[in-house]
């Protein structure tokens, strides 16, 4: 079937989650950051991403913003970085303005040119998304920025992939949804989407009754995924 909607992830997909550990340590006011910013900014993910499964599946459902100030506060301690407040609060600051990709307006561009539905489906807040996609700068690419929130619940809960549907009028195989998290794109691929897995770090493909359809290492390639040429 062809293809008519796109859909992205947000977190590590379009925005580099990265970006606020790797300015705050660039910056030069938190000298104890910069030979460590890389691990706080990797274990700072994995909790976010760990703390969104296990409030899933265990019914405590909060706003990702809640998840992503635990994340950090685990990544500070674990990296013995937790006594200090100020560099708290200012990766948290960051948070709201994440660089996206390099390749993600271009790419954008090129799928509302060819007069694709483009959309968000993301764990964030409303609010949180908001920020990202104003600093980003590409709001104006997008039909709808679709948050959890709505359902009350993190992906990959059939709930949350059921929110394009609802929202574009679409069937799941006219979606190709695009995620830097394997376990989402299989997920998607599960949930009967078209999915394109983008895999920057080179990453094993998780061990799951489904596959993406299509494994990235960047973003360039998604228009012709589109059927755009």
């Amino acid at each position: 079937m062809t293809i008519t909607t796109c859909v992205f992830d947000a977190y590590g997909t379009l925005f580099d989650v990265s970006a606020a550990a790797r300015q705050v340590a660039n910056e030069g006011n938190f000298p104890q950051l910069e030979t460590t910013w890389s691990e706080l900014a990797a274990h700072w993910r994995t909790k976010q991403l760990q703390y969104s499964w296990l409030r899933a599946i265990s019914d405590a459902h909060t706003d990702f913003w809640e998840v992503t100030c635990n994340g950090l506060d685990w990544a500070l301690e674990k990296t013995g970085l937790n006594g200090d407040a100020d560099l708290r609060q200012r990766l948290l600051d960051l948070y709201w303005e994440l660089d996206a990709f390099e390749e993600v307006p271009g790419m954008l561009k090129r799928l509302k040119e060819g007069h694709m539905q483009v959309a968000i489906l993301s764990n964030g807040s409303p609010a949180m998304l908001t920020g990202a996609v104003q600093s980003a700068g590409i709001g104006e690419y997008l039909d709808d920025v679709l948050s959890v929130e709505s359902v009350g619940i993190f992906k990959p809960d059939k709930q949350v992939y059921d929110l394009v549907g609802g929202r574009f009028g679409c069937e799941p195989s006219e979606v190709l949804f695009v995620s830097s998290n394997g376990w989402d794109a299989a997920a998607g691929a599960g949930y009967g989407f078209e999915t394109a897995w983008v895999n920057r770090a080179g990453e094993p493909m998780d061990q799951l009754p489904w596959r993406p359809g299509h494994v990235l290492t960047d973003l360039n390639a998604i228009p012709e995924l589109a059927g755009l040429g």
